[in-house]
């Protein structure tokens, strides 16, 4: 640190208080002493190593240049859009009936409009994504409040399935939480609706650190509609129960309960090897390379990067990897990139955050932990070119 800069310490205590968290709630989600969090506060410890700065900022939401001296960090791309769907998500019909807003939108446009909206989130547009979502979710509510309900409910889980997801991508945890309850509550009373809802809820959760509620929804959600299709239930995909199985692994992981996470992961790879990939009405993806991809990120939270890089490498190569969603590839690219940088391999994680920037910019410049990963490459040493071009290229060195 340079004369004249605020220090970490300092820093640390600023976002704290902007977060509205005391001290005993930063120390408790770090899984540190409250003495810990006053010591580091007051510069009596040192906090010298990245990984622990990298938590700390994760349980901040912000992006660890924030707490490493010198400027502010440069606004993420799609801040403003993000307000946008906040004031969104803040606004409340309470009176439907009288309304003079209700919108003329039929239910085959709204449903055009929600497909455009999650093809442009499939195809990691997010910055589209999140000026799509207010008015979205204007339409989709009124839609529903003013027409048939039982034709509306399946769109607007949707939409607030959307903007869950890209919420979460954007590093805005608690809001997606907001958005994916919401979804829950549309929902109530329609298995198939609610267990689309638990996926996004279990994301949301799992992304505000609250891995074992994760796990408790989209065990649930799974357990549910896995016992309805054994009823001959209708209207039940096998695509949406993996999905499930696999956010329940995923969530497992990161409470660090790795015989959950492969006990259901191989659940997940049982349905991928009987469904059928041409039934997927959700989009989701769903398939044998897809469980594949979750054990990478399974292992990744694990600690496991041995694991993690050595299936990485298989999947890489599989027939299916290239029908992912272009989102799916490169959020999985940023998944190896930590695996890589477990293992101490800065080259290989370079190429991989490269290769994800190259078919999914969004991805890696606008996703406040892919850019953490790529700050991490950046100061671990000698950067190759193209890691040292793209992080100068989003602010993260000068």
């Amino acid at each position: 640190m340079t004369g004249g800069e605020v220090p970490v310490g300092r820093r640390v205590a600023q976002w704290r208080v902007r977060r509205r968290m005391t001290q005993q709630m930063l120390a408790d989600r770090l899984g540190k002493s409250k003495s810990w969090v006053d010591k580091v506060e007051r510069g009596v410890r040192a906090l010298d190593r990245f990984s622990v700065i990298q938590d700390v900022a994760g349980v901040l939401r912000v992006e660890p240049a924030a707490l490493l001296g010198g400027e502010n960090p440069p606004p993420r791309r799609g801040g403003e859009g993000v307000d946008g769907v906040r004031a969104a998500l803040a606004r409340y019909d309470l009176f439907p009936a009288g309304s003079d807003q209700r919108c003329a939108t039929s239910t085959d446009e709204l449903g055009r409009r929600v497909d455009h909206a999650w093809s442009a989130y499939r195809h990691a547009r997010y910055a589209q994504v999140v000026r799509l979502v207010p008015e979205l979710l204007d339409a989709a509510r009124s839609a529903h409040a003013a027409g048939d309900a039982d034709g509306t409910t399946g769109l607007l889980v949707r939409a607030y399935r959307i903007t869950a997801s890209v919420l979460v991508k954007l590093g805005e945890p608690d809001l997606a939480w907001l958005a994916a309850d919401r979804a829950v509550t549309v929902a109530a009373g329609h298995p198939r609706w609610t267990a689309v809802a638990a996926v996004p809820l279990g994301q949301a959760l799992r992304a505000a650190g609250r891995g074992r509620l994760a796990t408790t929804v989209t065990v649930a959600a799974a357990n549910r509609i896995g016992a309805t299709a054994a009823r001959g239930g209708s209207h039940v995909e096998p695509a949406l129960c993996g999905t499930l199985w696999v956010e329940a692994a995923l969530a497992a992981a990161s409470c660090g309960d790795a015989r959950s996470a492969a006990e259901w992961l191989g659940v997940a790879a049982g349905i991928a090897e009987r469904a059928d990939d041409r039934h997927d009405p959700h989009l989701s993806g769903f398939g044998p390379v897809t469980v594949q991809v979750a054990h990478v990120a399974a292992a990744v939270e694990l600690g496991d990067g041995g694991a993690a890089v050595a299936r990485h490498e298989t999947v890489v190569r599989a027939d299916g990897w290239r029908w992912l969603p272009v989102e799916h590839r490169a959020a999985h690219l940023v998944d190896a990139a930590r695996a890589y940088l477990q293992v101490g391999d800065l080259l290989r994680a370079g190429r991989a955050l490269t290769e994800a920037d190259r078919i999914a910019p969004a991805e890696v410049r606008m996703r406040p932990s892919a850019r953490t990963v790529l700050a991490e490459v950046a100061r671990g040493g000698p950067a190759p070119a193209g890691v040292a071009h793209l992080a100068t290229a989003i602010g993260l060195t000068r």
